[in-house]
């Protein structure tokens, strides 16, 4: 696996900045910040990455952040998003396209865009309300 794939602190900061400006990345965007062009190998390990990141955020009680990675086709997580059991275990054992799935990217990543917006500066606890 390339270095800068495996680099979870540096995807991870990648990942907060596009939820502070309330956007998507898609794998090849990704890709570029890293300083790689795409192909289905990267694309594979960067997913594998991205898994560990969500671990441990959720670990922290924080949202998702591999969803905000999309195809650039049609907005939505690849197929390992959906069968690494971020969905199944939101209750989502649907198709991984089509009105059902949109509507569940679009809530988790609103959710991630809230808590990033809210955060404090170095990423690392929510301000007080």
């Amino acid at each position: 696996m390339h270095e800068a794939i495996a680099d979870a602190p540096r995807i991870r900061a990648l990942l907060i900045a596009a939820a502070r400006d309330g956007r998507a990345l898609s794998y090849s965007e990704l890709l570029a910040q890293l300083g790689l062009g795409f192909s289905r190998p990267k694309m594979r390990a960067l997913c594998k990455t991205l898994g560990r990141i969500d671990e441990e955020g959720a670990a922290l009680g924080e949202p998702g952040l591999a969803v905000l990675v999309v195809r650039q086709s049609d907005g939505l997580p690849g197929q390992g998003w959906w069968t690494g059991g971020q969905a199944l275990a939101l209750g989502h054992d649907g198709l991984w396209t089509g009105p059902e799935a949109e509507a569940l990217v679009r809530r988790l990543q609103g959710a991630a865009f809230r808590y990033w917006r809210d955060a404090d500066p170095a990423g690392k606890e929510k301000r007080a309300c």
